[in-house]
């Protein structure tokens, strides 16, 4: 296949739309033929090499994410239980400019929390937190936060709802000068407005 400069560029196309017949040109990638006619399989720009007579389609399109284990995630924490708790997935690092694909709500079990006990979950992520997480089982949705990077990266207060400011290993609230505790990611306040 020679390179894309040399190819003579068709039409955008979408699946389904005929791209050419078998007698003129060989499949390539993005298509498939039906019949002795080549239709192509993806949302793309035709790209015909002549001399070669193979026609192709390359897509246009980003494809969805879909998470895998050992992605890590942003999400907010939308309810703390005693044995989890509950985090809207927002996006998935290193790849934001990207929907995630049916995402149900995570899962941050207790014992994924930290490396150590913890007593009270609360202490630990409150509602409307937004959290950085690794994903440890995809079936379930179950998440960790026990790297010392993953953990809470924006919190509010309970008491005012005002963006909670990292002293030391506390989060004390600027307005009504509330300290609050948090499994707190290294990361905390740094590129999350």
């Amino acid at each position: 296949m020679r390179s894309e400069e040399d190819l003579e560029k068709g039409g955008f196309v979408l699946p389904g739309e005929l791209v050419g017949t078998t007698e003129e040109f060989k499949p390539g990638d993005g298509t498939a033929i039906i019949a002795g006619d080549i239709y192509s399989t993806a949302t793309g720009s035709v790209l015909i090499d002549r001399k070669a007579r193979i026609v192709l389609v390359k897509p246009n399109t980003v494809t969805p994410n879909i998470l895998i284990v050992g992605d890590i995630i942003y999400g907010r924490i939308t309810d703390v239980r005693e044995s989890g708790a509950a985090v809207e997935i927002a996006g998935i690092e290193g790849k934001e400019n990207r929907e995630i694909v049916s995402v149900r709500p995570g899962d941050i079990h207790v014992s994924n929390v930290r490396d150590s006990y913890v007593k009270r979950l609360a202490d630990e992520f409150r509602p409307f937190d937004i959290v950085k997480a690794r994903v440890v089982d995809v079936e379930r949705m179950r998440l960790t936060t026990a790297e010392d990077s993953l953990g809470v990266v924006k919190a509010y207060c309970s008491n005012c709802r005002e963006k909670l400011v990292l002293e030391g290993k506390k989060l004390k609230c600027p307005v009504c000068n509330m300290t609050e505790t948090r499994k707190i990611s290294t990361e905390y306040g740094k590129g999350i407005m």
